[in-house]
């Protein structure tokens, strides 16, 4: 299934999300995921081997968004949480001390989600993540983004994801991170929350 944007302003119009073998194209994405977190050469090198081995999760999914002649412009992909996962074992203490821990089990985690920096703002980040998640049969989803106040902490706000832990800081990572979860399906555009806050877990 794919979906095409239109409207949103003109970095939207044309632009198709759908699967993407991520294993193939993983050099274009990580070109993508550069400009977007500002990656150099090395630790671009670094996250290949750490996509690469990801994808080999049988449940493991990915979507891509690309232009009418075929560009890459923005990919999301995640995979069911498991505890033994080097992300999860980070986080985990971070949870515990939140009382938030349960989040680590049946949730759906957004490991990497990037739009190219010319074509940000137009909604791609968010119909690249509610479309993956809608597919997947999990009552929640869970991810961790750079804990300072950006336009990608909006959007996941925006969603329905609320913080369950701060300032987590992963092994040569320079800036502390928020661990954030929400229930499945995502909130919509315009959508009134009714909803009780997270429960711990």
């Amino acid at each position: 299934m794919a979906a095409e944007l239109s409207g949103g302003g003109p970095g939207a119009p044309g632009i198709v999300v759908g699967p993407l073998d991520l294993a193939a194209r993983v050099d274009e994405a990580l070109a993508v995921q550069a400009l977007a977190f500002g990656l150099g050469p090395e630790e671009i090198e670094v996250r290949r081997h750490i996509v690469l081995r990801h994808l080999d999760h049988p449940q493991a999914r990915a979507l891509g968004a690309t232009t009418a002649d075929g560009r890459l412009v923005g990919f999301v992909y995640g995979m069911p949480n498991d505890r033994a996962q080097w992300w999860s074992t980070v986080v985990e203490p971070c949870l515990r001390a939140t009382g938030t821990e349960g989040w680590l089990d049946d949730s759906f985690v957004i490991t990497e989600l990037h739009v190219h920096p010319d074509h940000q703002q137009h909604g791609i980040g968010r119909t690249l993540i509610t479309t993956v998640t809608d597919a997947v049969a999990l009552p929640r989803s869970i991810l961790s983004a750079i804990d300072t106040e950006s336009p990608a902490r909006g959007l996941y706000r925006a969603l329905g994801y609320r913080d369950l832990a701060r300032q987590v800081h992963f092994p040569s990572a320079p800036k502390p991170y928020a661990v954030m979860g929400a229930p499945l399906p995502l909130r919509r555009a315009g959508a009134i929350d009714f909803r009780p806050p997270l429960p711990p877990g």
